[in-house]
């Protein structure tokens, strides 16, 4: 789900190119299901090898990582670990909702609306323990750093970005910013020209950097206030938020009242569903560690076909293409630095 501040947040339009030299901390599990729901036949169907295992997931990570490398960025995957105890309701509404959207998938078919089939098949993806695995088995194969996080991935990038580890954190989500992300950039796994749900209408998907100085500088609040307003609009934590309390109504009433304890008491409701102070203290303490480390190396060619093309039923020849933009980023990432410091 996570918070719903699209509304809020000023944002900055550039480029992938602009990003060129940045190393970016990716949310690894929000990019890999945008992969498994985008990455699909015209029926919905997810790409599969020989043996039915599905394969999108590797696909947006091979392409679109040696894409990224190709234009000079340096991704740091960050994979999810063991979800806070307060997660474990939007677990269980995110399964129910893929359970739904299956049996619509599965009717649609039958039916023969195969556009509208496609739409529900994306809502459906799982990520599976096995899947995970293979994807850090590639990225490891291509040079790619990742790193496991103890509990939230966006907690972990975050962390990444403010020890200076990383310049950015990416995520299609807000959260990153509640667990004081300093800066997020968007659309980065998703980038590039992307179909409207049941309109023959294409647009050009950009990425947006959000900065949150910038984001507290404009809305006038402190930190901790953003994540009081985050809590009335509703997180992964408490996924209802307070019913009737949309970001603009939230963040009066932060503003109002200071705080959100202050607030409570005033709010028409007999009993916050979570304790906020315990919501809050994920995101203001979150579980992190630091005993990780970043480097990225040239690909491991023979090892990624491998995998990828022997195993996975990938096509050796776009396979081989997307090592070489890899290997072409590291060169260009070489030689302006060397250039850099001749210079500096």
């Amino acid at each position: 789900m996570g918070v719903n501040l699209r509304d809020l947040v000023p944002k900055t339009t550039v480029s992938l190119t602009d990003l060129s030299g940045k190393s970016i901390a990716i949310d690894a599990y929000n990019a890999l299901y945008q992969f498994l729901a985008i990455i699909r036949q015209p029926d919905g169907t997810p790409l599969k090898d020989r043996t039915g295992r599905i394969t999108s997931h590797l696909s947006g990570l091979l392409y679109r990582t040696s894409n990224l490398v190709e234009l000079g960025i340096k991704p740091i995957y960050v994979f999810d670990g063991i979800p806070p105890t307060l997660k474990e309701a939007e677990i269980k509404r995110r399964m129910q909702i893929k359970e739904e959207a299956l049996i619509k998938y599965e009717h649609a078919i039958k039916e023969g609306r195969i556009e509208e089939a496609r739409m529900y098949a994306q809502a459906t993806s799982r990520l599976k323990d096995d899947m995970v695995k293979d994807a850090k088995h590639l990225l490891t194969a291509l040079g790619v750093p990742w790193i496991q996080a103890p509990s939230e991935g966006e907690a972990q990038a975050a962390h990444l970005v403010k020890r200076g580890d990383a310049d950015f954190c990416a995520s299609q989500d807000y959260d990153s910013l509640l667990f004081g992300a300093p800066r997020l950039v968007r659309n980065v796994t998703i980038s590039g020209r992307r179909k409207l749900p049941r309109k023959n209408v294409y647009i050009e998907v950009v990425p947006e950097i959000v900065e949150l100085e910038k984001v507290l500088k404009e809305l006038e609040i402190t930190y901790e206030q953003l994540v009081d307003v985050g809590i009335l609009v509703g997180t992964d934590f408490n996924p209802q938020g307070v019913k009737g309390i949309g970001p603009k109504t939230a963040l009066k009433l932060v503003k109002e009242y200071g705080t959100l304890e202050n607030l409570l008491p005033h709010l028409e409701i007999a009993q916050f569903p979570v304790e906020p102070r315990k919501i809050k203290e994920i995101f203001l303490n979150p579980k992190v560690t630091d005993n990780y480390q970043i480097e990225w190396n040239p690909p491991d060619t023979e090892a990624v076909i491998d995998f990828i093309c022997r195993e996975r039923d990938f096509s050796e020849d776009r396979v081989k293409k997307a090592i070489e933009k890899i290997l072409k980023g590291i060169k260009e990432r070489k030689e302006k630095t060397t250039l850099e410091r001749w210079f500096g």
